[in-house]
């Protein structure tokens, strides 16, 4: 009887604890506990920081330059290369690839063709020298995760150039979402300063911001792509024109957050704690940036969250029909531009690889912000 009575207390103890860490969680930590039932938005989650990761240190994951063509002349539109352990050769303890050689065919009127040499093998190595790159920006470095003892490897395969598409996959998932990082930097800040004016002012300042946001939402989107395309003169460098699209995207969008955060501090600007902070002598600034938006914080995380795929969906369209990015930068419109023809169609598939990054990329967003919604509702 005893054991079952200290049972009993040790469990209601328990209970009580539970239950006073709710009452006295904060909103992140009620947000958090609600998204971690959501087992689709949890796997989205660790799928969208192992994207995030490997993009911000693709120098280092990736074993080339992507940026150099003719990296591997030898092995053009070649496939790609999966390490093994066994061949007809036997087995080893180390991964290894074949060896790749170029030859003149009489099948084929004395072309160069590729051929595949079983009985030479590269063995992998981890952590070697390689290209120079500069890790976050900054850091210099040469020593690359993986690579081979002699020649090349090529994950992924490569492209008409010689290109090692792995590397460029990597560098593209990084290019693409620093453009939508900058582009939701810049719409997130327009948004939350005019509709914040225009929702606590209200009145004829709130009636021109209207047709200001009007204005700019009907805008049709392509033809003013296509406009500027036609202004930016072709020698502008990869960086100046990876700054302009990303301007260009940060301008566009920011009417839609702003009639959010307009219509919820409408709904806001009366109530008690606003009006005993104007009591006090407290600026519009000070009542908009301490009092009325942090009561808006969770839905704004949401609606920066849900923001991203729509900026990295414009910066691949914009790239994909030739208006956005162009090479040598490795985003992920530049690389679908490439599996556009017939002849990668039929011939090589392994060009569709960076469209699974680009699926599972804004699909992660769409699930984590579905998920950051659902948690952040406490309805």
């Amino acid at each position: 009887m005893s054991m079952n009575y200290k049972r009993d207390q040790r469990a209601t103890a328990l209970d009580q604890k539970a239950k006073e860490a709710y009452f006295t969680a904060s909103q992140g930590q009620l947000i958090w506990a609600r998204f971690k039932k959501q087992r689709a938005a949890m796997i989205a989650a660790v799928l969208l920081a192992a994207m995030v990761i490997s993009g911000l240190f693709a120098p280092f994951l990736s074993p080339y330059d992507p940026t150099i063509a003719g990296r591997d002349k030898d092995y053009t539109n070649g496939a790609p290369q999966i390490p093994q352990f066994c061949d007809k050769n036997g087995c080893s303890m180390r991964p290894f690839i074949h060896a790749v050689e170029r030859e003149r065919s009489l099948a084929t009127n004395f072309r160069w063709v590729t051929k595949i040499n079983e009985d030479k093998r590269l063995y992998m190595q981890f952590f070697m020298k390689g290209d120079k790159y500069k890790l976050l920006g900054f850091i210099p470095g040469s020593v690359h995760l993986f690579g081979v003892d002699e020649g090349k490897i090529h994950l992924f395969g490569t492209d008409e150039d010689g290109q090692d598409i792995f590397s460029r996959t990597l560098h593209a998932v990084w290019t693409s979402l620093k453009v939508g990082s900058i582009g939701v930097f810049i719409a997130f800040v327009l948004a939350l300063i005019i509709g914040g004016i225009a929702g606590y002012y209200g009145g004829w300042v709130d009636s021109v911001i209207q047709m200001i946001t009007d204005a700019v939402r009907t805008v049709p989107a392509i033809p003013l792509f296509m406009a500027i395309a036609a202004f930016m003169p072709p020698e502008l460098t990869a960086e100046a024109r990876f700054f302009y699209i990303s301007l260009l995207l940060g301008f566009i969008n920011w009417p839609t957050l702003a009639r959010r955060v307009r219509t919820h501090l409408l709904s806001e600007r009366n109530q008690e704690y606003v009006l005993a902070a104007q009591l006090c002598g407290a600026p519009a600034g000070h009542v908009i940036r301490r009092h009325l938006l942090p009561s808006f914080t969770s839905y704004i995380i949401v609606d920066l969250v849900i923001s991203f795929p729509y900026m990295v969906l414009s910066e691949t369209a914009l790239s994909f029909i030739g208006l956005g990015l162009k090479d040598p930068v490795s985003s992920l419109g530049v690389m679908l531009q490439k599996a556009t023809s017939a002849d990668v169609l039929l011939s090589y598939q392994w060009y569709f690889i960076p469209v699974i990054f680009f699926i599972v990329l804004v699909m992660s967003f769409v699930f984590v912000g579905d998920g950051l919604r659902d948690a952040a509702d406490p309805y």
